[in-house]
């Protein structure tokens, strides 16, 4: 049954929010929930991606149609491991298109909650550039002035980031584990303790609408010993990341 209303409520254009603005009461819980049910005519409905159009290069893998990787996101070492604004946000939003080879159904939700706080980062930044060229000088420069947006955005990012890293990290280990068991595990570990009610079951019905993993392997590349390649390390860099940025935001300097 709920796998049947996930269907329903994400492919009318819309999810409920995964990254909510504390606080996120019962109230705007169910006011989000109502939203779902609009006329078509009343919601917004997020551009399509065309990314899933971009070719692979001969001989090539879907990573090589990203923007940015993750592997050419170097941390400062000699500055706290200063990550670079600009290079974290296109990488990020690289990263979020491989939800469409996961299937726009099921991962549509996540997508677009990762695009969001991709935008609450991008557009501190654009308001004080000169104090935002990394990611650290970004959150304690916005929370001097008593605000969190762009702080909140890049903690739900982060564990979103989390979320799909653990997911494909431990499918690549695993080469009989479907994707389904894959990210139904990372989820129990990473964004679901900090889900509400609502948000749980719908998220877990997602995990259950994912492609098989010889259909999504596919659309990766035709060489699938390099795609796993190509992965294992593209992954170990997002882990990386990922890995400084929760240090970090556990830190005092980024407490709100």
């Amino acid at each position: 049954l709920l796998g049947f209303w996930f269907l329903v409520l994400t492919s009318s254009g819309n999810s409920l929010p995964l990254s909510p603005t504390p606080p996120f009461s019962l109230s705007q819980q169910l006011t989000s929930l109502q939203l779902l049910f609009q006329p078509s005519t009343k919601r917004h409905k997020p551009p399509k991606s065309d990314t899933m159009a971009a070719q692979i290069p001969p001989g090539g893998t879907y990573l090589d149609t990203f923007k940015k990787s993750f592997v050419d996101v170097k941390p400062d070492a000699d500055k706290e491991n200063a990550i670079p604004t600009t290079e974290f946000l296109d990488a990020a939003e690289s990263l979020t298109t491989i939800f469409d080879a996961l299937g726009g159904v099921a991962f549509g939700p996540v997508k677009s909650d990762m695009g969001g706080n991709i935008k609450k980062i991008r557009e501190r930044q654009l308001a004080a550039p000169g104090e935002s060229a990394t990611l650290q000088e970004l959150v304690k420069n916005e929370l001097a002035t008593k605000k969190h947006v762009a702080t909140e955005g890049l903690l739900w990012l982060t564990r979103g980031l989390e979320f799909t890293c653990i997911a494909l990290s431990q499918n690549v280990a695993k080469e009989s584990e479907e994707l389904s068991e894959s990210f139904r595990n990372a989820y129990s570990t990473t964004l679901k303790p900090h889900h509400s009610f609502l948000v749980k079951p719908i998220f877990s019905a997602a995990m259950s609408a994912c492609p098989y993993r010889k259909d999504f392997y596919a659309k990766l590349g035709s060489d699938q010993a390099k795609v796993a390649a190509e992965l294992r390390v593209y992954l170990a860099s997002l882990e990386k990341i990922v890995g400084i940025l929760k240090g970090f935001l556990a830190s005092k300097d980024a407490k709100f």
